[in-house]
């Protein structure tokens, strides 16, 4: 649908916008903005970049603000084009404007909102289109992207979790790594000067740790490179298939950071599923999606697997059970779940109560993680200090042997 680029003036305030329009003529995007009160001044037809892509990704938060207002604008009975025109103008983030501007348009266009949507899949995913769309053709739109606020709240929420536990490790870990260079390049080289003085034998970790830090002041900036190397190395590797498989297959296994890898992905999977199931989406669709979502091959390939075996017939419970990945809690609430036709409130207790372990989980950890760091961080520092004074506590006897 070709694009154009237009000039034109509110008809209250009397100012001047510049923007695009998509729609099928130059007479339909005159028509389409003087539905928003726009006087056009002038217009043209935009050429697009051959293969270029609109749009961009939202943070999370955004989406979440976006998700929530647009719920309760529509709930108060404003249409959705007054809805989204009016997100777009309050919204500080330029790519999350730029997008719903986009979306105004194709929906003021003549296209369903469902559609607008699924033209940005780097902001909405598959399952905001999907439960969008859902909530479209119920008529419950409002109360679907109220759900959906909800979700993505929850997600938000886990995330940000998962983020605070590992910073104080993370900076901890950094400061670390610069004392122990610091040490290495600038300290013990002062004490190796005033050793060489005596002419006798240092002890021997006294020599082990001078050697280390020559290695470290001739090479480091080799070791950097290496260190750097190795760490893109990795991350390119996990992003190609076999790397990924690899990856998520080991992630899960890890003790302690596995089981929390693990149960995110399991609240993931079911707080997913048990929204879309109440949104009306049918099932194979709803496990196609959450195969996409849940961000683990191993639970992205036994989902494929188990939509296969309930496309043959069998029950959701059942299809999953074969698969070790799922435990068999979540296996026994989805069967007690299709016996009485409430998967949907089942999967959210079984997401409530997977956050709850997470959130216990996280919180022993940092518990335990904490002195830890002050233990390795003390024996790492204090072996490299005691190294270096080992001479001056036998003083007299290096000074004895020198002479």
């Amino acid at each position: 649908m070709p694009i154009f680029a237009y000039t034109a003036r509110e008809t209250g305030s009397g100012r001047e916008l510049r923007n695009t329009v998509e729609a099928a003529n130059e007479q339909a995007a005159i028509a389409a903005l003087l539905n928003r009160n726009l006087l056009v001044v002038e217009i043209r037809e935009k050429i697009a970049k051959r293969g270029q892509t609109r749009g961009g990704r939202v943070a999370l938060a955004d989406l979440v603000v976006f998700t929530r207002q647009l719920a309760t604008m529509i709930d108060a009975g404003i249409s959705i084009v007054q809805s989204l025109q009016a997100l777009a103008d309050q919204t500080p983030n330029k790519v999350m404007r730029d997008t719903v501007h986009d979306i105004c348009t194709r929906v003021e266009s003549g296209e369903s909102f469902s559609e607008a949507l699924s033209r940005h899949p780097k902001a909405f995913n598959k399952l905001y289109v999907a439960m969008v769309s859902a909530g479209e053709k119920g008529g419950l739109l409002s109360e679907i992207l109220a759900r959906l606020a909800t979700y993505l709240e929850n997600t938000e929420r886990l995330r940000k979790k998962v983020k605070t536990a590992l910073m104080y490790p993370t900076v901890v870990s950094i400061v670390a790594v610069v004392i122990t260079v610091f040490l290495l390049v600038r300290v013990i080289p002062t004490f190796k000067e005033v050793y060489s003085g005596f002419g006798a034998k240092l002890p021997g970790p006294t020599l082990v740790m001078i050697t280390i830090s020559e290695l470290v002041q001739h090479y480091l900036l080799y070791l950097v490179v290496l260190v750097g190397a190795g760490v893109w190395g990795w991350f390119y590797y996990i992003k190609t298939k076999n790397g990924r498989d690899f990856w998520d297959k080991l992630r899960i296994r890890l003790p302690i950071f596995g089981q929390i890898a693990h149960k995110i992905c399991l609240a993931r999977f079911t707080r997913t599923l048990a929204s879309l199931v109440r949104s009306g989406v049918p099932i194979l669709e709803v496990l196609q999606i959450v195969s996409q979502t849940v961000g683990n091959t191993v639970m992205e390939k036994a989902i494929k697997t188990s939509a296969t075996d309930i496309e043959r017939g069998e029950g959701i419970s059942a299809a999953l059970g074969k698969h070790p990945v799922f435990p068999s809690m979540i296996i026994r609430m989805l069967s007690a779940g299709e016996q009485t036709g409430n998967i949907d409130n089942m999967l959210e207790r079984v997401a409530n109560f997977l956050d709850e372990e997470i959130d216990t989980t996280l919180s022993g950890l940092m518990s335990l993680i904490e002195p830890l760091l002050i233990v390795f961080l003390g024996v790492v520092i204090g072996s490299m200090v005691v190294c270096m004074f080992l001479p001056i506590f036998n003083l007299a006897n290096i000074v004895n042997g020198g002479h």
